[in-house]
C-alpha cells in the first residue's frame, strides 16, 4: 500500500465527515440555503475523492507506472482547489472564488482518466 496516498485519503475523508457535520449543524442557521448547498457539494466531492485516494493507495503496490501516482496527486489537487474554493466561497461569499472551482474539477477529471488508463494497463499485463 502507498503510505502517502493512504494517509492523504484518510485525512481527507476525516475532514469531509467533519466539514459535512459542521455544515449540517453549525452552519445551517448561518448560511443561506444556496451557500449551504455549496458547502454540502464541497464535502460530498471531497469524500468521493478521498475514497479514490484510498483506492490508488491500495492499487499502487500491485501496479507500476506513473499514472497511478499522477492520479493520486490530481485527486489531491482537485480536493484542495474544488472543495477548498467552495468552502471559502460558502463562508465568505466572495464570488470570484468560484472561478477556481473548475480548475479542481479538471484535476478530478484528469485523475479519473489516468486512473482508468492505469487500470487498463494493469489488466492487460
Amino acid at each position: 500500500m502507498n503510505r502517502t496516498f493512504w494517509i492523504l485519503g484518510c485525512a481527507m475523508a476525516l475532514m469531509a465527515v467533519g466539514t459535512g457535520a459542521f455544515g449540517a449543524h453549525a452552519l445551517r442557521a448561518r448560511l443561506s440555503p444556496e451557500m449551504l448547498a455549496v458547502w454540502e457539494t464541497a464535502a460530498r466531492y471531497q469524500m468521493y475523492h478521498a475514497l479514490a485516494l484510498l483506492a490508488v493507495a491500495m492499487a499502487m503496490p500491485r501496479a507500476s507506472g506513473g499514472s497511478w501516482n499522477a492520479a493520486g496527486w490530481l485527486f489531491t489537487a482537485g480536493i484542495v482547489l474544488f472543495s477548498g474554493s467552495l468552502y471559502v466561497l460558502a463562508l465568505s461569499g466572495i464570488r470570484w472564488l468560484g472561478a477556481i472551482t473548475p480548475l479542481g474539477g479538471v484535476c478530478f477529471l484528469a485523475g479519473w482518466a489516468l486512473l482508468a488508463l492505469a487500470g487498463l494497463r494493469m489488466v492487460s499485463r
